[in-house]
């Protein structure tokens, strides 16, 4: 990988992480569907002059519908789930929940597109999810409650990544990454205006609230996916998803740096075994293998 692509990815690791953080700040301010929307909105209006001047929007023809669903499962729904969770989660705690994603992607196209289970993907994914119980132990109370529900609405959204991508995998074959980017933001922020509408906030937000969501819409939404499809052009699929390393730790950095959040040891101890989880989940990381000697018992 070329030094400018490490650049690229270690940039996105730190607007992504810095997505939860922003959340955090505007949620309760905002609500969830007035936030989302207003992120999604300015995000796909800048990915939308993007595409325009490269002439893409002729890839979306007859994509439209697809766009819709991936839209829905990989922007619209889950960018919801986290702007409620994190009303009640800390920033850090999202960012090392949402390293589970891999995982859920895994799981779902072994499920729904009969992916091949090797024992390894499995022992990824059953470390994975051990780090996510370790991670939401002390928060989840069989009484429920409203921090229990965000851990889960956290959990919701990874997994609906999982689903959005291995939809887009099946269903948008043949359209150029930075097209589904453009194509699946606009159906996302038509899909929840509706519900932006009807839940607008009733007080004006601060002007720290609007940085914030602006912020979300051109860093975190827009910049983000031109950075994300560029080093899926350059490097590939595989090495630009290794951005999920990076994320939790940028998530907890930010979180600790301008929200003074707690970081525990027992907090980055669940991140490494989720990470891991993920490495040997998605292929990144390998099991050892015994040499035909040793195998044979032979010297």
């Amino acid at each position: 990988m070329a030094t400018r692509d490490r650049i690229d990815l270690l940039l996105l690791g730190v607007i992504w992480g810095a997505s939860f953080l922003f959340t955090r700040m505007t949620a309760a301010e905002f609500g969830a569907f007035a936030l989302v929307e207003i992120r999604l909105a300015i995000g796909a209006v800048i990915l939308t002059a993007l595409l325009a001047s490269r002439g893409g929007f002729r890839e979306l023809r007859g994509a439209w519908t697809p766009a819709a669903v991936v839209g829905f499962f990989n922007s619209a729904l889950p960018f919801a789930l986290f702007a409620y969770a994190l009303v009640f989660i800390t920033a850090g705690t999202a960012a090392v929940i949402n390293a589970t994603t891999p995982l859920f992607g895994a799981l779902v196209a072994y499920l729904w597109l009969h992916d091949r289970m090797t024992v390894p993907r499995a022992i990824g994914l059953a470390v994975g999810f051990c780090g996510v119980v370790l991670s939401a132990w002390d928060k989840i109370s069989l009484s429920g409650g409203s921090t229990t529900l965000a851990v889960f609405a956290t959990l919701g959204a990874s997994l609906s990544y999982g689903v959005g991508v291995n939809y887009a995998k099946r269903r948008m074959i043949g359209v150029a990454p930075l097209a589904q980017a453009t194509g699946s933001s606009i159906a996302a922020a038509l899909l929840l205006l509706p519900l932006a509408v009807a839940h607008w906030p009733s007080e004006m937000p601060s002007v720290k609230g609007w940085l914030c969501v602006v912020a979300l819409g051109v860093f975190c939404t827009a910049l983000a996916y031109i950075l994300y499809f560029r080093l899926i052009t350059r490097v590939g699929p595989a090495k630009a998803t290794t951005v999920t390393y990076l994320i939790p730790m940028f998530g907890v950095l930010w979180g600790y740096l301008f929200l003074h959040e707690d970081v525990t040891v027992h907090m980055l101890i669940a991140c490494a075994i989720i990470v891991f989880g993920t490495a040997l989940a998605s292929g990144n990381i390998r099991l050892p293998r015994r040499t035909e000697g040793a195998a044979t018992g032979r010297a």
